[in-house]
């Protein structure tokens, strides 16, 4: 390590706070309700359930984007006919972490730090770094099996801070920063072997994987916007600032039913604040009355079965996004659609928490919640029908 980085690192060292299991402390906090034997209430049939690969967990770290894409990137892999491979959401990631912390540094540290990502990230990183097999880079230290950024994402924090409070940085701030990722999470390999053959990152992405970046599109909807035209969504977590597809309120359900119907699944950011969203239960809905409006009872039995809902406008949509009420809090992978005992449709959604629900890493939202909460969702563009392109221009 050379004197500037020694510098750096000690500047970070001092100025940040150890933020401690921030990521599990998130996942606590976004639960929402709980119903005692919630499952026993609930009879799900499956109506389609497309291929997509193991459930895994972000543990302490702000990933889910990154795992999110990436197993949108696996399902795409299945659907093109390929054998899946699992993607490493780490390297994304800490190719994502260096494109952000330049950027901050340009804008003289005028924006949001921190794990966070979109989904289009994914492919933003695939684009210009490539992948790697997730057991080439696992981002996890020996005796480690779960990935805990609680330490490293500070100092990384620390040391941009500094660098752009400097006013004039230097050549060497970016040495540093890689080498902090290094020392949490090790080198990434400049080829690597797998089943038997040598690749570079590059070469992996383009010939295992096969995916074209410029084949997907992001979509997204608010009243705010002119519709079916692209638009510069408004989040901290859009760092590159990309533009998005603007679609009314029910298009956005259309487009996902469509996607899925034809064999597609969509990667999926979303809020999972809401009191109707239980982790646990595996069930997110609009109930039709206000939770602070509930009784004691009717809140303690949220999630005993299917409730009814109120329908949303894109008006509600467009409040509750700019009242903070809907925030870009969590990205996820929706694979098919259940039926409820009712008839009521819902997305199944894998997350990536870990198996400790009770549909074992899977959770179900319905229609309602998914037209109310949507951030924005990510799909290959032929899974958008003819007239949905011709209205996009694509």
């Amino acid at each position: 390590m050379n004197w500037n980085k020694s510098i750096i690192l000690a500047a970070a060292l001092l100025t940040a706070t150890v933020q401690t299991n921030a990521q599990d402390n998130l996942i606590n906090a976004l639960k929402g309700n709980v119903t005692d034997n919630s499952k026993e209430g609930f009879n799900f049939t499956e109506v389609i359930n497309l291929g997509n690969t193991s459930i895994k967990d972000q543990g302490s770290s702000g990933t889910c984007w990154s795992y999110s894409g990436n197993s949108f990137l696996e399902s795409e892999m299945m659907r093109m006919g390929k054998e899946p491979v699992e993607i490493s959401p780490i390297f994304t990631a800490r190719n994502t972490y260096i494109e952000k912390a330049k950027n901050f540094v340009r804008l003289h540290g005028k924006q949001a730090q921190g794990d966070g990502g979109q989904l289009h990230d994914v492919l933003t990183i695939f684009r210009k770094y490539g992948a790697v097999p997730r057991e080439v880079y696992t981002g996890l230290p020996e005796g480690q099996t779960r990935n805990n950024f609680s330490e490293m994402s500070p100092i990384l924090q620390g040391i941009t801070k500094n660098v752009a409070a400097s006013k004039k940085p230097s050549n060497n701030w970016l040495d540093a920063f890689t080498a902090t990722m290094d020392s949490y999470l090790g080198e990434v390999p400049e080829s690597f072997q797998y089943q038997g053959k040598t690749y570079t990152p590059r070469s992996f992405a383009d010939d295992v994987i096969g995916i074209n970046p410029d084949d997907y599109v992001g979509i997204s909807s608010f009243a705010e916007h002119a519709y079916y035209k692209p638009f510069v969504l408004l989040i901290p977590d859009n760092w590159s600032f990309e533009r998005f597809y603007n679609v009314q309120i029910n298009d956005v359900t259309d487009i996902i039913d469509n996607a899925l119907e034809n064999g597609y699944t969509v990667a999926w950011a979303t809020d999972v604040s809401e009191k109707t969203f239980s982790w646990k239960n595996g069930v997110a809905f609009v109930p039709e009355k206000p939770v602070d409006q509930m009784s004691a009872d009717e809140v303690n039995n949220l999630f005993n079965g299917p409730k009814p809902e109120r329908t949303i406008t894109a008006e509600q949509r467009q409040e509750s996004f700019d009242n903070y009420r809907t925030t870009d809090d969590h990205g996820m992978h929706i694979v098919g659609t259940v039926k409820d005992q009712n008839g009521k449709e819902y997305y199944i959604v894998k997350n990536s928490w870990g198996e400790s629900n009770d549909y074992k890493g899977y959770m179900y939202a319905t229609k309602e919640f998914v037209r109310y909460k949507t951030i924005s969702i990510l799909l290959h563009k032929k899974a958008l029908t003819k007239n949905m392109q011709s209205k996009l221009g694509l």
